[in-house]
């Protein structure tokens, strides 16, 4: 008795005209510039190199992002999030690196490849909203793709990760006449260790519902584990559009 009824109290909140509704698409890219990338795999026995100050980035980097949201009664927001970053790095090894199962000796000429995809699904609740102001918290689910690859001639190893990752929402937005300024994120830090997506900008609108988003994103974390050691940051210049559909 119990689940039929939850199932139709979810369809009665979800799909019952009158209650507000809408539908948004985030696109964004722009340019990323790495910060650090430090890298010891296995954790024990490996050689800790960075890819960024050990090795030259291939770039430009040219992110992109696709968010897909569905808010309901005003106040409740869903998003799906795919999130791709791939960073090519190229040049002779400054030392003697131990790598997975792999030894690459000094000078070896160096491809390497850092993969890190996101993809997540958030829940948010805006639990105040004024003229002003609006402010907001929720709770991310995110499952990670990675992937840390080295490549000399012939020889070449890697590490594949993938796993999940709750994370903590958190939203705070100013409403200006045509433009509103927000702050947005996903965090969480504890245990071995941390993941931080962090944005802070703001939109205007070009047409009705189609919005044009700038800013500024800080990506960063990693982990401390027995088989990996991998901590990365990552900034980036952001340019977007949101499409809204009510």
């Amino acid at each position: 008795m119990k689940k039929p009824v939850l199932i139709f109290s979810v369809m009665v909140f979800f799909f019952v005209p009158g209650i507000f509704a809408q539908w948004s698409l985030d696109f964004e890219t722009g340019l990323a510039f790495q910060g650090y990338n430090d890298v010891r795999i296995p954790n024990a026995t490996g050689t800790e190199f960075n890819f960024n100050g050990d090795f030259e980035l291939q770039g430009p980097v040219i992110p992109l992002r696709i968010r897909l949201g569905y808010t309901f009664n005003e106040r409740n927001h869903l998003f799906a999030l795919f999130a791709p970053l791939g960073l090519n790095y190229e040049g002779p090894a400054p030392f003697d690196i131990r790598f997975q199962n792999t030894n690459f000796n000094e000078e070896e000429f160096i491809e390497g490849f850092y993969k890190f995809n996101s993809y997540r699904l958030t829940y948010r609740r805006d639990f105040f909203i004024s003229d002003g102001w609006t402010f907001g918290v929720g709770f991310t689910a995110k499952i990670r793709d990675a992937r840390v690859q080295l490549t000399a001639g012939e020889k070449t190893d890697k590490k594949d990760d993938l796993g999940f990752v709750p994370l903590l929402n958190l939203f705070a937005a100013y409403h200006f006449k045509g433009f509103t300024a927000w702050f947005e994120g996903d965090g969480l830090a504890g245990g071995p260790g941390r993941a931080f997506d962090l944005f802070l900008g703001g939109k205007f609108a070009v047409m009705e519902n189609l919005h044009l988003k700038g800013g500024y994103r800080f990506l960063e974390g990693g982990a401390d584990v027995s088989d990996v050691y991998n901590f990365t940051l990552v900034n980036f210049a952001i340019l977007g559009i949101l499409w809204q559909i009510n």
